[in-house]
């Protein structure tokens, strides 16, 4: 088997540590800030600050903050970088649903193409954004070193994206409304008082509140119990826990995870600028693989209804 890169979406936001264990080549996003125009930068903080001094910035002056994906220029060079050694490469991009990144590696790869015929360059639509998207992305790492092929881990991605769920709350539904991230913005926009919405990936990668708890204490249960009936093998897998600006909440969902659930690993991951600005402060989920996601949500919606109801899950 012939070794192939695999690039993904600085907007997975996955730590320097994982990308380095999973072999996985970013593709840097550009960050629009009050006073600075178009920062480079991949999933970090080196380019700004720190989360807190972030987070503030950008709730006191949300509309001067903006992103924008690796353009297709930019998509070329990394392309024809390997492109030009014969080395195939897979680029798993950002949900098509809430940006243009994937039709711009459609438009490099066609381009590359015409200069090298022979190349072989995948593009694939995560219908994921922020650590789902990370999540596949090791998951389609894990496969290649597992010996898989490009054409195989391909497949493989294609037929079970849809089964990466995100099970968690955010404080304030303004920002993912405002950018596109959440479905029915006008039923949930702004801060509800004292209430968790409760989110999950949809049918076609954004998040929808599929539940609303009145508190963190009636919040967690619910989470639990979702994640209880969804997930598939949990022992097995490797969860995420994001949050922005919320690493207390995040380490005690972390803890309630695997004392019940026993994974082989739980990892807290910061949601970064590029995810960050359109996300805004206040998530904390929990990220796994489990049974596909219906659409429409609406086994999920039933589900989460009888949690929060007290009645018995399914």
């Amino acid at each position: 088997m012939s070794k192939f890169v695999i690039m993904a979406d600085a907007t997975c936001d996955l730590e320097q540590k994982y990308l380095e264990e999973y072999d996985i080549e970013l593709m840097p996003g550009h960050m629009n800030v009050p006073g600075e125009d178009d920062i480079t930068l991949c999933a970090d903080w080196n380019k700004y600050g720190n989360m807190e001094t972030f987070y503030a910035a950008l709730k006191k002056e949300p509309d001067k903050f903006s992103t924008s994906p690796t353009n297709v220029g930019e998509c070329e060079a990394m392309f024809e970088k390997y492109a030009s050694q014969g080395i195939p490469v897979l680029a798993i991009a950002l949900s098509a649903g809430v940006s243009g990144a994937y039709n711009f590696k459609l438009t490099a790869k066609k381009n590359v193409l015409a200069k090298y015929p022979d190349a072989v360059i995948e593009v694939v639509d995560s219908m994921r954004f922020g650590p789902g998207f990370g999540l596949l992305v090791i998951y389609a790492a894990m496969h290649r070193a597992a010996g898989e092929s490009i054409e195989q881990v391909v497949d493989y991605i294609e037929k079970n994206k849809n089964r990466f769920h995100q099970t968690g709350w955010l404080d304030d539904l303004s920002f993912v409304a405002k950018k596109g991230r959440l479905t029915h913005a006008k039923a949930f926009f702004g801060t509800l008082a004292g209430v968790k919405p409760l989110g999950e990936f949809d049918y076609n990668g954004l998040t929808t509140v599929i539940g609303k708890a009145k508190g963190a204490k009636a919040a967690y249960p619910a989470l639990l119990g979702y994640m209880e009936a969804e997930i598939e093998n949990p022992e097995e897998q490797i969860i995420f826990i994001a949050h922005s600006n919320r690493l207390k909440q995040a380490e005690e969902y972390k803890k309630m995870i695997e004392d019940k659930f026993h994974p082989k690993a739980v990892y807290i991951n910061e949601l970064y600028p590029l995810s960050g600005i359109n996300v805004g402060p206040g998530l904390m989920a929990a990220y796994y693989v489990g049974k596909p996601i219906s659409e429409g949500l609406v086994q999920e919606k039933e589900l989460m209804e009888k949690l929060l109801s007290g009645e018995a899950t399914k």
